[in-house]
């Protein structure tokens, strides 16, 4: 049994997560200030805390084997709500969280994000390609400040050898997401379900590859549990690329809704492509996912579908 603290461990992913290490007997502490984390998605023992501010040390009497610093506000309507809120998240939280796996001599894994690669200019993109992120656009907030966080956990462990895993997460979707999310898969069920019309920014030509949050934690936990010579940056994510006008077409096949599409404006530095090269957690993690997009989507549905009847 490993004693395992999650940060952000009441938001979507990482309630995942805590699920599954609880399942697989592990004292698991689930950190959250719940700004975006809801509480009845709760698993394991509740700190409800900041990682804005320190994390007092005191509260883990048998001291921490691992550390998943998953806190932050992560779709575009909740992070740019609060943008100085969303950078001293992404920021501070990794420095505490650092402190705290120094203290304990714990193994400490980053969430990053494949918004550090911004506006890509190439496609597909690998853990090599630097980015194009526009450093004081609307998004700047999340992207620089997760780019910022990746440096701080290498500096980390170049000067005190602290043991560090970094992966860089691309869109992700599946049970106990947020229904008013904003992001393209939820705000296309939600819609369809309701029998509203489909909104699409932009022309609906722009891409996104989805992974299903299963093959995510499976991810997640391999990178965790991988040899320590391995740090990263590693891409998780599922290399199917879906225009979003065929994405919202799929959803609107899969909840049998007549629900139009209509289209808006395309938001500021909306990235037009993203897709990950997942190469490098093939090989060194033995990692691709596993569940394709049709069985994905119908277990979202379901779980949002049970949710709104509520």
């Amino acid at each position: 049994m490993k004693k395992i603290l999650v940060t952000g461990g009441a938001g979507f992913i990482g309630a995942n997560l805590c699920k599954r290490l609880v399942e697989e007997g592990n004292q698991v502490y689930c950190l959250d200030n719940f700004c975006t984390g809801s509480r009845e998605h709760v698993f394991g023992k509740l700190i409800e805390h900041d990682v804005i501010e320190p994390i007092d040390p005191s509260q883990f009497e048998n001291g921490l084997d691992e550390i998943y610093n998953l806190a932050c506000p992560a779709s575009p309507p909740h992070y740019q709500r609060d943008p100085i809120f969303t950078t001293k998240t992404s920021v501070f939280g990794a420095l505490n969280v650092l402190e705290l796996a120094k203290k304990f001599d714990a193994r400490v894994l980053q969430s990053s994000t494949s918004e550090v690669y911004g506006e890509p200019l190439e496609n597909p993109q690998n853990e090599n390609y630097r980015g194009n992120v526009n450093c004081h656009g609307i998004r700047a907030c999340y992207d620089e400040s997760k780019r910022c966080a990746e440096s701080i956990f290498f500096d980390y462990h170049r000067m005190h050898g602290t043991k560090i895993k970094v992966i860089r997460i691309f869109n992700t979707y599946g049970e106990m997401m947020d229904a008013n999310d904003g992001r393209v898969v939820s705000n296309f069920i939600t819609q369809a379900l309701a029998g509203k019309d489909l909104t699409i920014y932009g022309d609906g030509s722009q891409t996104r590859s989805i992974c299903y949050v299963e093959d995510l934690v499976e991810g997640i936990i391999r990178m965790m549990r991988s040899p320590e010579d391995f740090l990263g940056p590693v891409n998780l994510g599922n290399p199917e690329e879906y225009s979003v006008k065929d994405l919202a077409e799929k959803i609107k096949q899969l909840t049998k809704s007549e629900s139009k599409l209509v289209y808006r404006e395309l938001p500021s530095d909306d990235p037009t492509q993203r897709r990950p090269d997942i190469s490098l957690a093939k090989s060194k993690l033995n990692w691709q996912p596993r569940i394709d997009s049709t069985t994905g989507l119908q277990k979202t549905i379901k779980y949002f579908s049970e949710v709104l009847n509520r």
